[in-house]
């Protein structure tokens, strides 16, 4: 008999595995539309949707492997990762979704947000105020006008699968919508800045890399709280409070 592995879990969500079948439950059904949708629609490689019940989602398991995770050790050849800036690319020129993503934040919203999340962490202890200082001019950056482009909102390097130089698939949309392309190249690169060159060579176009930094910062000041809210390490090594001590 398979074994049950828990892939992820906190309150808001857990991926178990069982074989060759992943069970994503969520308690937001709407998070579980939005990625039923969002696979739908994007042109680019993901699971086999198996079943669908009320707050749990049953896919397939994806051929080849992640380039790595943040906070561990980066894989795969340039190629792979120059691959997966082309998928990025195929994605963010695709016809619009319906809705905003993850990616899609308003700037006068993010701001604010962002803005309260670094009082909170100064306030409460968890980073020093010339961490959080420097990064949040670091961020600033990103709050600017964009296009908006189809953007799969949660892009993080374990999301991406890999096999002999090609994507083979995409995994958890929940976050999917229209938002700014940087938001996912960022995202993607994060922790791993020495494969930045590789994707965007594959991306294929010019990019504003202060933007990316900008992202960098401020995807990881408003991330820490919540990590450690939730279980998880911010302060491991290449995660996020790692990233914030590269911007000084």
């Amino acid at each position: 008999m398979d074994e049950v592995e828990v892939v992820v879990a906190h309150s808001e969500r857990a991926t178990l595995r069982v074989g060759d079948v992943f069970l994503k439950v969520d308690a937001d059904q709407a998070r579980l539309d939005v990625e039923v949708e969002a696979m739908a629609l994007a042109p680019v490689p993901t699971p086999e949707i198996l079943w669908r019940k009320p707050s749990v989602l049953a896919v397939a398991a994806l051929p080849g492997a992640t380039l790595g995770r943040l906070g561990g050790p980066s894989t795969g050849s340039p190629a792979a990762w120059a691959a997966a800036g082309t998928a990025i690319r195929k994605l963010h020129d695709a016809p619009l979704p319906p809705r905003p993503g993850r990616a899609g934040r308003s700037i006068s919203a993010l701001a604010a947000e962002l803005d309260d999340e670094c009082g909170l962490l100064v306030t409460n202890g968890v980073l020093p105020a010339d961490l959080v200082r420097r990064n949040r001019q670091v961020a600033e950056a990103a709050l600017r006008p964009w296009t908006p482009a189809f953007t799969h909102g949660d892009l993080q390097i374990a999301h991406v699968f890999v096999d002999d130089g090609e994507v083979t698939g995409i995994i958890d949309w929940s976050e999917a919508g229209q938002g700014d392309a940087l938001y996912d190249l960022a995202t993607f690169t994060l922790g791993h800045e020495e494969h930045l060159g590789d994707v965007l060579a594959g991306y294929g176009t010019d990019v504003d890399l202060d933007v990316i930094h900008a992202w960098w910062s401020l995807r990881s000041l408003l991330a820490v709280r919540w990590l450690i809210e939730h279980g998880f390490d911010a302060f491991a090594p290449g995660c996020e409070v790692d990233v914030l001590r590269s911007r000084m």
